[in-house]
């Protein structure tokens, strides 16, 4: 479970990555035409250029883009979080079951049925 965990962990911080360096090369691209759009010189463009209808289309493709991974970022994080109680909870039901024999101090009685070692199967 701790290997599923840290693999999935893994997989979603390349995702991450990945997606984080798309963001960077967009906003560079987009900085840049937003600079050619407004004759390149002068202190950033100002609020005088606007971008030609290519430009806009890649800003609106763009936000749908980051919306998208936003999404499934924020998905992940929740499977994520789910895996990580999950897993507490089953060390703690470990940590129980280590403590006394193997039964669960919860489970109502017959649910070890003498399955761990020394649970049972000795003389009366």
């Amino acid at each position: 479970m701790l290997d599923q965990l840290e693999t999935i962990l893994r997989h979603v911080a390349d995702e991450l990555a990945g997606w984080r360096a798309r963001a960077v090369k967009a906003e560079g691209e987009l900085k840049e035409a937003a600079g050619r759009a407004g004759g390149g010189g002068g202190g950033g463009g100002g609020p005088a250029a606007k971008p030609d209808a290519e430009t806009r289309n890649r800003i609106a493709d763009l936000e749908q883009e980051n919306k998208a991974l936003r999404q499934r970022v924020e998905a992940a994080r929740l499977r994520v979080h789910d895996l990580l109680s999950r897993l507490t909870f089953l060390e703690e039901q470990a940590r129980e079951a280590g403590g006394n024999g193997g039964v669960r101090s919860t489970g109502g009685g017959t649910a070890a049925s003498g399955s761990a070692p020394g649970a049972g199967g000795g003389v009366p």
